[in-house]
């Protein structure tokens, strides 16, 4: 009979068995992965294209042109072209992130030909019909009023702008008044000049038959050879600042620095570091701050990777009246960590914890796709993620404290708040 009372025993499992793609392109030459799996007759196309805020001809463009691509085509307006993917059991979605823009297409597998052509349609034929861009502004400013109310989201703004600078790509908001200049031909433009993808996905339940369709049908996207825009970080020199929010009971703290990318070989010590510091509901932030001081529903500390730059940020909500010690205590918690060995058991948890929760991620054909997503426009190797596994892995209490000193060191570190 089993013996409820004594938990299994635990195995080690470094394993990372990512779906191994298979590489064509675009008549233009466009790399397109696909990557099969899956028993759901669903699949997934994304287009990866240069049209994030870092091509921005005027702030706010990428967003715009993002959201109303699918509101109108020369034949079809916004309803037409929703209901038209709503009939072929099709989803399609269009964000503009900091460098590049995503546009992805679900779709059931016996409709995917008609749903790619709608697909096309709409890449390749947008208007940027003036009452959509109307509506859509009258929303963007609402939310933004709404969002300029909140505490995080006015210490997140300040932290980007310390960081990068204002009028970085990274550091930038869109104000108001870009959102009452941006007009139709602004939009037109930036579509017409970047939006050409850079790269091709197209994961899930791909028959044989499908892949050449999706191949000719692609291929009829415009190229754009342009070259990207150059920008250069200029960060406040005051490391300390702080937006008054009158009226507000709570403070949101804000506390971090630029890092290295993934592609550095002490990136696997910083990933392991920053999880052992606040990147997990077991973590030393959450156990002081939040569990042992009471100061925080939550504290965490994450890693924030662009194409040209990446950062480091901790962030929590707390009382005014307990601004001060919050941040006394996370200034501990980072000279802890840069000096002090990690303990084996607490080392080997987070350890533990890290890697599955990385294992656990390829539950989905998709998130095999996004894994190898990463790697090729970070120009990574195939095996980043296995390596980065097994380095992890054989990491020692002495190797991080050999590199916690260049990454955590609290006198590098912006601090900023809103309350």
């Amino acid at each position: 009979m089993l013996d409820r009372r004594t938990p299994p025993a635990f195995t080690s499992n470094l394993n990372f068995g990512l779906i191994q793609p298979k590489v064509a392109a675009l008549r233009d030459g466009t790399p397109v992965y696909f990557v099969k799996g899956g028993e759901q007759n669903v699949l997934k196309v994304e287009l990866v294209l240069p049209a994030g805020r870092w091509n921005e001809s005027m702030p706010g463009v990428a967003h715009f042109a993002a959201k109303l691509l699918s509101r109108g085509t020369r034949s079809k307006d916004s309803f037409a072209i929703a209901s038209g993917f709503d009939r072929l059991g099709a989803h399609f979605d269009v964000m503009a992130g900091p460098d590049f823009a995503t546009v992805s297409l679900y779709s059931i597998t016996r409709n995917l030909a008609p749903a790619l052509d709608l697909a096309l349609e709409v890449l390749t034929e947008p208007t940027f019909p003036e009452d959509e861009l109307a509506q859509l502004k009258a929303t963007y400013l609402q939310n933004l009023r709404i969002s300029m109310e909140k505490t995080s989201y006015l210490a997140s703004q300040l932290f980007r702008k310390t960081l990068f600078g204002e009028h970085h790509p990274y550091g930038r908001e869109t104000r108001p008044d870009n959102v009452h200049a941006l007009r139709r031909m602004d939009l037109a433009a930036f579509h017409k000049t970047w939006f050409s993808p850079l790269l091709v996905l197209v994961s899930g339940k791909v028959e044989d038959q499908h892949q050449q369709y999706i191949l000719d049908t692609l291929s009829q996207l415009p190229t754009v050879k342009q070259p990207e825009k150059s920008h250069v970080p200029e960060p406040i020199g005051d490391r300390r600042g702080h937006v008054e929010k009158e009226g507000s009971l709570q403070t949101s703290l804000r506390i971090g620095r630029r890092a290295i990318p993934r592609s550095h070989p002490d990136y696997p010590a910083f990933v392991l570091l920053n999880h052992v510091l606040g990147g997990y509901f077991g973590s030393r932030l959450m156990k002081n701050i939040r569990e042992e001081k009471g100061l925080t529903y939550g504290i965490h500390s994450s890693i924030h990777i662009m194409k040209r730059d990446t950062y480091l940020l901790i962030g929590a909500d707390v009382n005014k009246e307990n601004t001060d010690i919050a941040l006394e205590e996370v200034r501990k918690e980072l000279e802890r960590v840069s000096n002090e060995p990690i303990p084996a058991d607490e080392l080997e948890v987070a350890r533990r914890h890290f890697i599955g929760g990385l294992q656990s991620d390829l539950s989905t054909p998709f998130a095999h796709a996004d894994k190898i997503r990463t790697m090729v426009l970070y120009e990574l190797p195939m095996d980043h993620y296995a390596n980065l596994i097994k380095e992890i892995d054989r990491m020692s209490a002495s190797d991080l404290l050999e590199r916690a000193g260049t990454f955590f060191q609290k006198d590098t570190y912006i601090e900023v708040s809103a309350g």
